[in-house]
């Protein structure tokens, strides 16, 4: 029998977790991103803006100066172009055009003016692995006018099988230009061990990547079908991504939209994602994270983790999503960690968010376990802490609309506010009990 649609939208009120998730002091929503987290939105006055009803104070100004990397964009006295159908490149679709690519990459990397990286449009280039890697004398603005293509020979990925572009310590970077960068993941799914079970389970490439960069923007641009994960940002420091549209079937498997690890200051915004795996998933090392206007569908929702996975030790801290719609996910905003890890996932706040049809519309998974055979029973976990929900609404297709399930004292005080209304369940469990609980509005 289908589940009924349980309907939780907004009154204006507090209400706390009870048992297992026990009540914080009256201050706590005024005082945990100011006292704890320090994250200053001001910072980049052009991207960052004060969320409502939340103090921020200046006691983290960040001084790499990138409004005025972005000035100096504007007022450059010249700018080379770099036109990569000049080294070589043809565009058919069906030539491979890497080495045209990377020539013209070590061209642009080299040169002391500022450089636009153009690839015109109407054109398909077909491209194996490349890795573009810095620093650069200058600034480069990457102009992605038309479509790249990923070779879909899976043994062009010996040498690296989880990369496809990659850029690598790369300062003060563009990537623009209303283009598509197409991942032609249809060969990896297929033998993913996701999809054919008798599969050994291996990498696949990421479309995407971002490795120790800083200083860069992202934006305007169709990524899809990707094999793996569609956009990564690891080790990055100061990102904007914005207008992104994020596209590959809901079946295919690990698909992230977009994944942010070990990555501090980065704004995610005005993007519309769907995937066969989370929408956005923030992991180990990642602090000071926004996320606004962001929609997502199909996929797995909007994730912290997983976290913890091989007992190891993980923090993610100062998270912040504002305004965002999720459609048909298979869960809403998630926690989710592996037991017998450590670390912490800290000052963390989902507002303003409506979903339709979301089968587990807010969660905190101790107990995660992405594999074949179950997990070892482990009483240690990853810390969560300091987590806020506010104003959420929508429908979900699922009884039990909220569910915490915290091992051991490990889930410290999630806060929900402004949450429900009408008939909803909610679950809750300590790893020594589980409670759940019904509200009538």
């Amino acid at each position: 029998m289908a589940l009924q649609k349980n309907i939780f939208s907004f009154i204006i009120s507090i209400i706390s977790i009870i048992s297992c998730c026990n009540s914080l002091r009256d201050d706590l929503l005024d005082n945990y991103l100011q006292e704890e987290s320090g994250y200053d939105f001001q910072a980049f006055p052009s991207y960052f803006s004060p969320i409502g009803g939340v103090k921020l104070h200046n006691s983290a100004k960040i001084e790499t100066g990138y409004s005025d990397f972005k000035k100096s964009r504007i007022l450059a006295a010249s700018v080379k172009t770099i036109n990569v159908q000049i080294f070589g490149a043809k565009g058919d679709g069906r030539t491979d055009d890497s080495k045209a690519f990377q020539k013209a990459w070590e061209e642009a990397c080299s040169s002391y003016s500022a450089v636009n990286f153009l690839v015109p449009q109407g054109k398909n280039y077909l491209l194996k692995p490349i890795k573009f890697s810095g620093p650069c004398k200058s600034q480069i603005t990457i102009q992605i006018a038309g479509t790249l293509v990923a070779s879909d020979d899976r043994s062009d990925y010996s040498k690296d099988g989880t990369h496809w572009l990659l850029f690598d310590s790369v300062q003060n970077l563009i990537v623009e230009g209303g283009g598509t960068i197409n991942g032609n993941g249809n060969v990896w799914w297929k033998n993913s061990c996701k999809i054919n079970k008798a599969t050994p389970c291996k990498d696949a490439p990421t479309v995407l990547t971002f490795y120790n960069c800083t200083n860069l923007v992202v934006k305007n641009l169709k990524i899809k079908d990707s094999p793996q994960i569609h956009l990564s940002f690891e080790k990055c420091m100061n990102v904007e991504a914005s207008n992104l549209e994020v596209n590959a079937p809901e079946r295919s498997p690990n698909t992230d939209g977009i994944h942010v690890t070990g990555t501090q200051n980065i704004q995610i915004s005005r993007c519309n994602i769907g995937t066969g795996d989370d929408c956005i998933s923030i992991v180990s090392g990642s602090k000071k994270v926004l996320a606004t206007d962001i929609i997502c569908g199909p996929g797995h929702g909007i994730s912290i983790g997983s976290l913890g996975s091989g007992n190891s030790e993980d923090y993610v801290s100062d998270v912040v999503l504002n305004r965002a719609k999720l459609s048909g996910t298979t869960n809403g905003v998630r926690i989710k960690t592996w037991q017998g890890g450590s670390g912490s996932a800290s000052n963390i706040k989902f507002q303003n968010v409506e979903m339709q049809n979301v089968n587990n519309p807010i969660i905190i998974d101790q107990s995660y376990c992405d594999q074949s055979k179950p997990c070892k029973e482990q009483s240690s976990a990853v810390q969560v802490k300091n987590v806020v929900y506010q104003n959420i609404k929508g429908t979900s297709a699922s009884n039990v609309a909220i569910d915490f399930d915290c091992k051991y004292g490990n889930c410290y005080s999630p806060v929900l506010l402004d949450i429900l209304h009408g008939i909803q369940e909610v679950s809750c469990s300590d790893g020594y009990s589980k409670i759940s609980m019904r509200f009538y509005g």
